[in-house]
């Protein structure tokens, strides 16, 4: 079971974003990274094409390292990390400084 999942609510930790929040977009396993809406935004440069015929410049959301985010805790809203537990024989998320299960 992995402990971040898709539409979770987290709060950076580190880098120019400190304090912000956001939900999940997409995870990316294998680099370690999660795309977050709003977070690490960026300026990028697009050559004209057929539907963008000017090209120019916009700002898009880059992926972030996993390590610089925690999941935002339901009933404190603070950040908080989370364990593996179980309950009615199920594995479920626990939030670690609540103790509130994370849907």
């Amino acid at each position: 079971m992995q402990k971040l999942k898709q539409n979770d609510e987290v709060v950076v930790t580190a880098g120019r974003d400190r304090g912000k929040s956001g939900k999940i977009k997409k995870i990316y396993f294998k680099r370690n990274r999660v795309l977050v809406e709003g977070i690490n935004m960026v300026k990028k440069t697009f050559s004209a094409t057929q539907e963008n015929p000017g090209g120019g410049i916009k700002t898009v959301e880059r992926p972030i390292h996993r390590s610089n985010i925690m999941v935002q805790s339901p009933k404190t809203k603070r950040p908080t990390r989370v364990k593996i537990g179980e309950k009615d024989g199920k594995k479920v998320r626990i939030a670690v400084a609540c103790g509130s299960v994370l849907p």
